[in-house]
């Protein structure tokens, strides 16, 4: 709450000037628990490293904000001051570095239309691996990696996959949003975060056998799902982490088929819980969305959201589905560097611009998929040679979604009016519904293995 010193008139403005200080909350267990990370590099120097995170808890852990996915300022200047031989690595455009008398230096970075959490504070004796990105887009883009001191070649070895990830993301989304200020990293002592154009990572090069830093990749994402793109409300954000988590394992098909593809979406599909629906269509804080014990479906925003982008890609084809995808990110088809700015997006929105681009209403499906909890059930009957298959869905919403059903070899796709098909088929003929696993279906096998891996 401000008091102004005299009235203000209706439509008039005020310029507001605010001091703040204070001892700024410490982070229990970040990026989960949020606030300020004070930790030491390893090794002997054992020199701070500094850092925070604020997506959970909010932004106000450590400068005034408005704490709320629409609180994004148009500008954020940050003006940090650090002890002798610390660097910063912060948010957008380095403006300048001034070195102060007493061996303190103070680092200016100015960034534009920031997500409120995504504003931070990242700290430690880096060093600095860059180059410049030739986008297909015709621009340039600075690319930076700020690292640890004694870790040069782990650090080569992840600063080698920025320029193929963003070449894939802009091959099949559109252009990198902040090609005028950069595509930046900063090592942290904690996992990773979307900190826009200067992401966390702390995943300690883990080797994945997809062979790329899925974390890194998974993170980069952010940068058009999330800083470009933001959810008006949490209770949208599997618009973030859904399409992010589905950009992994399409990254996978993208370098290596779809044989890395399928194997990245089957450890999704085994993670899912199916606890509570994915979008209730209420107003949520992020407690209410990213933690199971509060009510929210958890996890399933990354995991479920992936598999739901996947049987919807399958139903309306490649095209349409990246299609929606841009209009959704950049609220246009056809995206270039400068015809396009930040915004916000809700899930209403997106299932109406499937919807024009489909030239189908697909309400049906994201009732089923995303304003529920149970999964649609696929039921298969034969009697020689027929073979009768029904949809099943929790409170017998209709769901006439189409299936394909290889007979002896032969796929064929089965259309579902009412949600319900008969198939005529040769007796004695082999038959495997839904061969190449392209719908999110109930399964009694996953929900086996799930109680007896996690004794749930």
């Amino acid at each position: 709450m401000v008091t102004l010193p005299r009235p203000l008139k209706a439509g008039g403005k005020a310029v507001v000037r605010i001091s703040y200080g204070g001892t700024p909350h410490v982070a229990v267990r970040a990026p989960w628990d949020d606030g300020m990370v004070w930790a030491k590099t390893p090794g002997p120097d054992r020199e701070p490293w500094v850092a925070s995170t604020a997506e959970g808890y909010g932004c106000d852990l450590f400068w005034p904000c408005l704490d709320f996915p629409r609180g994004e300022p148009d500008v954020v200047d940050m003006h940090i001051t650090v002890p002798k031989g610390l660097k910063v690595a912060g948010n957008g455009r380095l403006v300048s570095t001034q070195e102060l008398p007493d061996g303190r230096s103070t680092w200016n970075w100015h960034t534009r239309s920031p997500n409120p959490y995504s504003v931070t504070l990242q700290i430690a004796p880096y060093k600095l691996l860059q180059a410049d990105y030739r986008s297909r887009f015709g621009n340039t883009i600075p690319m930076q990696y700020w690292y640890l001191p004694g870790r040069d070649e782990k650090a080569a070895k992840l600063f080698a996959e920025f320029a193929p990830s963003l070449d894939f993301y802009e091959s099949v989304i559109g252009p990198y949003p902040w090609g005028d200020e950069k595509v930046g990293v900063a090592e942290t002592p904690h996992l990773g975060m979307e900190h826009q154009t200067i992401n966390a990572y702390g995943n300690n090069y883990k080797q994945y056998p997809s062979g790329f830093d899925e974390i890194f990749q998974h993170e980069l994402g952010h940068e058009w799902f999330g800083n470009q793109m933001s959810a008006q409300n949490w209770d949208d954000y599997w618009l973030h982490e859904g399409f992010a988590q589905y950009m992994q394992p399409l990254y996978g098909r993208w370098r290596e088929g779809e044989a890395r593809y399928a194997i990245m979406m089957e450890d999704f599909r085994l993670a899912i819980t199916n606890t509570a629906p994915i979008v209730s269509g209420q107003i949520r804080t992020e407690e209410q969305v990213y933690e199971e014990k509060n009510g929210g479906p958890g996890q399933d925003i990354y995991v479920k959201g992936a598999w739901v982008l996947h049987t919807l890609r399958n139903l309306i084809g490649d095209d349409k589905f990246f299609e929606a995808t841009r209009r959704l990110v950049y609220g246009r088809p056809d995206p270039k560097p400068g015809n396009f700015t930040p915004r916000f997006a809700t899930t209403p929105e997106f299932i109406t611009i499937v919807n024009q681009v489909s030239g189908k209403d697909l309400q049906w499906f994201f009732d089923v998929y995303l304003y529920q909890a149970p999964l649609p059930e696929l039921t298969e009957n034969r009697q020689g040679d027929t073979l009768v298959l029904r949809w099943k869905t929790a409170g017998d919403k209709p769901f006439p979604l189409p299936v394909e059903v290889s007979i002896d070899g032969k796929v064929k796709k089965i259309d579902m009016p009412g949600g319900t098909a008969t198939v005529k088929l040769p007796a004695d003929a082999h038959v495997i519904v839904d061969p190449d696993s392209r719908i999110l279906k109930y399964s009694a096998a996953v929900e086996a293995y799930q109680r007896y891996a996690y004794r749930r």
